[in-house]
């Protein structure tokens, strides 16, 4: 499962370093909020997208190991859990991404 947290982290950074130069000044982060100026952020907030990503996986990781450790149910619900949001988190980024380049 940590090849796949790698290669989504690596992902991210190649699609970020490939259109680092053609980002605006503010992206459209917040999509709960009403639209319009309420939606943006600066360009540097997308750094929190693979930060809640990694921070998710270590977190339910480590609360089925430390929790439910014999409970084999559980641990493969974290595990789906995890790839669920790897793999979510990481096209929403991309979709980001692309929505303003």
């Amino acid at each position: 499962m940590e090849f796949i947290l790698i290669g989504a982290n690596l992902i991210i950074m190649a699609v970020f370093l490939l259109s680092f130069n053609r980002l605006p000044p503010q992206i459209p982060l917040f999509y709960s909020r009403l639209w319009g100026e309420d939606q943006l952020a600066d360009t540097w907030m997308l750094v929190f997208v693979p930060i809640f990503i990694n921070g998710l996986f270590f977190l339910n990781n480590f609360v089925s190991n430390r929790l439910f450790s014999t409970d084999t149910l559980i641990k493969k619900m974290v595990r789906y859990l995890n790839l669920f949001i790897i793999i979510g988190l990481t096209l929403v980024f991309i979709k980001i991404i692309l929505l303003v380049t």
